[in-house]
C-alpha cells in the first residue's frame, strides 16, 4: 500500500511551508457568478451515496442505519439516498425494478420500511452530524404512478395519443436508448410542475430531509429548477445536486453538478490513454465555465458506474487509490460510493438483490484520510473561484502536480499517473520518488 504510506506521511507533515516558485495560476474557469446560497455547513463538505437495496441483507432503513456511526467516523458529511419511494409493477425490469421508476411520490418502497422507519433514519442522521438528501425522479414516473389515474393528461404522448416508453439521451456518454419501464411527463403543463414541487416539498415538511439529488435534471426546463429552488428554499434551506453538467444549471437552482469530464478522463489517464497535460487541459482550457461559487461533483463511482461500467478495479486497475486522490483534491465535492471504503470487487445488479458482501472495510482509512484533509483546509473547499488552483512544475511529464490555495492555506499535491516509479522535484521541497502510482500531499499555511 505505497499509496497510503505517501498519504500518512504527508498528513505528518501537514504544517510544511511551500514556496509560490515554479507554479502556473489555472486560467479563471468561471463565468458569472452564482446566486445560489450554498448551505454553510457544504463548503467543505463531502458526499455519500447509500444504496439501500444493497447495503444489507435486511436493505432497510433500520438496517442501513446501523452503519451511521461507522461512517460518521469516516468522515462522511452528507448522505446521499438513493430513490425512498415504491418501485412501479408494470413493465417492472428484473425482480426488484429500476429505483428510478417511481408509482408515487409521496410513499415509502415497503422493502424499505415506512414513513416511521425513514423518519427514525434522518433523526439519527442529523443527531450524528449528518445531512440527509434523497434522490429525486421529476423527469418520468412508471406506468403504474398514482397520478397515470389521477391526471392522465400530466404525460407526454405519441402521434396516436398513447403513453411510451420514455426516450434518452445519456449526457455523460452522448449514448441514446429507451427506457422501457418508465414514461415521461409534460412540462410544458404548469399543473405537472405544480405537482413536483408540492411533491418534493412533501419530505421537507414530512421527514425534514436537507435537499435532492435530481435524476436527469437537464431533460427537464432550467425554469422548471429555479422555480422549484425558491419555493423548496421557502420551506427549508436545501442543497440541490443536479445529475447534469451544464453551467446554466448552478445560476440560480443547483448548488452542485457532476464533473463528468474528470470522470471520464481519470479513466482514460488509469488506463494509459491520457496523462498530466490532459488533466492540466482540463482546468486551463475548459470545455465549460461555470459561475463563481458553483460546485461540482468529482466521483470515480457512483451507482450507475459501478452497474453499468465497471468496479474501481475493471475502471483503474493499480490506479484506482491515486485516482481517488484526485477526485478528493481536485476542485468540488468528492462521492464515495456504497462499498468503495471495502474495495467493492463486483458490479451490483441494478434491477435485483444483489448485497454488498462487506468485509473489514479496508479502504475506510484512506478514505477518512482523503475527507479530513478537506474539512481542516479551506483551498480544499468545494466552489469554484478564480485563483484557487494553480499547475506546479514536478519535473517529470508522468506526474501531475497542482496546488489548492485560499488565503493563507495551501494543498499541494503530485500524483504519479505512471506504474513505474518517478523522480519528483516539488517547490521548497527536496527531489523525491514516487512509487507507481503512488503521490504526495504537503499542506500548510
Amino acid at each position: 500500500m505505497h499509496a497510503m504510506k505517501s498519504l500518512g506521511t504527508a498528513l505528518a507533515a501537514a504544517m510544511v511551508c511551500l514556496a509560490p516558485a515554479h507554479a502556473t495560476p489555472v486560467l479563471p474557469v468561471t463565468e458569472g457568478v452564482s446566486q445560489v446560497v450554498h448551505p454553510a455547513w457544504s463548503k467543505s463538505a463531502n458526499i455519500y451515496e447509500v444504496n439501500i437495496r444493497q447495503y444489507t441483507p435486511e436493505g432497510t432503513f433500520r438496517a442501513f442505519e446501523k452503519h451511521l456511526p461507522r461512517l460518521r467516523k469516516m468522515g462522511v458529511d452528507v448522505l446521499w439516498i438513493m430513490p425512498i419511494n415504491p418501485i412501479s409493477k408494470k413493465e417492472r425490469k428484473g425482480s426488484l425494478g429500476s429505483y428510478y421508476a417511481v408509482s408515487d411520490y409521496k410513499a415509502i418502497n415497503p422493502e424499505y420500511g415506512d414513513l416511521a422507519d425513514f423518519r427514525h433514519l434522518v433523526d439519527a442522521a442529523h443527531r450524528q452530524g449528518f445531512k440527509v438528501i434523497v434522490d429525486w425522479v421529476a423527469n418520468h414516473t412508471g406506468w403504474d404512478h398514482v397520478w397515470v389515474e389521477q391526471h392522465p393528461d400530466w404525460y407526454k404522448r405519441n402521434a396516436k395519443g398513447e403513453l411510451e416508453g420514455y426516450h434518452y439521451t445519456d449526457l455523460s456518454d452522448h449514448h441514446e436508448e429507451t427506457w422501457a419501464d418508465v414514461i415521461g411527463l409534460d412540462y410544458g403543463k404548469p399543473e405537472v410542475r405544480e405537482g413536483m414541487i408540492d411533491a418534493m416539498g412533501y419530505w421537507l415538511k414530512a421527514a425534514d430531509i436537507d435537499g435532492f439529488r435530481c435524476d436527469v435534471a437537464w431533460t427537464l426546463p432550467v425554469a422548471f429548477w429555479d422555480e422549484a429552488r425558491t419555493k423548496l428554499d421557502r420551506i427549508k434551506p436545501v442543497f440541490m445536486l443536479a445529475e447534469a453538467d451544464t453551467p446554466e444549471m448552478q445560476v440560480h437552482a443547483f448548488d452542485m453538478t457532476y464533473d463528468w469530464k474528470l470522470y471520464h478522463l481519470l479513466i482514460d489517464v488509469a488506463r494509459g490513454k491520457a496523462g498530466a497535460a490532459d488533466l492540466a487541459r482540463l482546468y486551463t482550457d475548459p470545455p465549460r465555465r461555470y459561475p463563481a461559487g458553483a460546485y461540482r461533483m468529482t466521483f470515480t463511482s457512483n451507482h450507475d458506474e459501478n452497474s453499468w461500467n465497471g468496479t474501481d478495479r475493471e475502471l483503474y486497475g493499480d490506479g484506482a487509490d491515486a485516482m481517488a486522490v484526485l477526485a478528493a483534491t481536485l476542485p468540488g465535492m468528492p462521492l464515495v460510493y456504497s462499498g468503495q471504503e471495502d474495495g467493492l470487487n463486483k458490479r451490483l445488479k441494478f434491477f435485483d438483490k444483489d448485497t454488498i458482501a462487506w468485509g473489514r472495510f479496508g479502504r475506510a482509512a484512506f478514505y477518512r484520510s482523503l475527507l479530513k484533509l478537506k474539512h481542516h483546509h479551506p483551498a480544499l473547499a468545494s466552489g469554484m473561484e478564480p485563483g484557487n488552483m494553480e499547475l506546479v512544475d514536478a519535473g517529470n511529464p508522468g506526474v501531475f502536480a497542482f496546488r489548492r490555495v485560499k488565503g493563507g492555506d495551501r494543498v499541494t499535491v503530485a500524483v504519479n499517473l505512471t506504474a513505474k516509479p518517478a523522480a519528483v522535484t516539488l517547490p521548497g521541497r527536496k527531489a523525491k520518488t514516487l512509487a507507481g502510482w503512488g503521490w504526495t500531499i504537503a499542506a500548510g499555511r
